[in-house]
């Protein structure tokens, strides 16, 4: 047995985030928002996806933030990230790469991160 990949990372928003969330991951991120099949499409929520990385937001009724737990996106311009995104903690603490954490529209915690 070998787990072969990562799919998608599941993320939770509240309902009604979808605007905000489509301006950031699709706007500020650069992720292209893609179509949920009819039957999830259903429960709300958004789907993105990019080169090598997948991210749905489903919504949760008594939605709760992740502020520790975080999805981390390889980019390849770490400096233009940080500019865009107010708020753009960096963090120095992991060996081998330049990364921030920032907080999407409905509080989730994401880390962007470039090898040195």
């Amino acid at each position: 047995m070998t787990i072969k990949g990562l799919h998608h990372v599941q993320l939770a928003a509240p309902a009604g985030s979808g605007p905000a969330l489509r301006a950031f991951y699709a706007g500020v991120l650069g992720l292209r928002e893609v179509p949920k099949p009819a039957e999830l499409a259903r429960r709300g929520g958004v789907w993105f996806r990019g080169e090598g990385v997948e991210v749905h937001f489903g919504v949760e009724e008594e939605f709760r933030p992740a502020r520790k737990a975080h999805p981390a996106f390889l980019v390849d311009d770490l400096d233009a990230y940080a500019e865009q995104i107010p708020g753009a903690q960096e963090d120095t603490l992991f060996p081998g790469y330049r990364r921030i954490y920032v907080s999407d529209p409905v509080g989730n915690r994401i880390e962007l991160l470039q090898p040195v």
